[in-house]
């Protein structure tokens, strides 16, 4: 099965949504751990994301003072 890909703001807003279902205790056990999985895995993608941005826009800065 392929992933699909997730954007930034596709993966923060599920973040936002798992976070107050969490704050609310919609969830039971059983369903909270898999979502706190969930959200580890979405955290990721952002980080990544946001990384990627940064590096690439040092790429585009450097490349104008040259």
């Amino acid at each position: 099965m392929t992933a699909k890909k997730v954007s930034y703001s596709e993966a923060m807003a599920e973040i936002e949504e798992i976070l107050e279902k969490i704050e609310n205790e919609e969830f039971d056990v059983d369903e909270l751990a898999e979502k706190v999985k969930r959200v580890s895995v979405l955290l990721k993608i952002c980080k990544d994301k946001l990384h990627k941005t940064n590096e690439q826009v040092e790429q585009v800065l450097k490349e104008m003072e040259d």
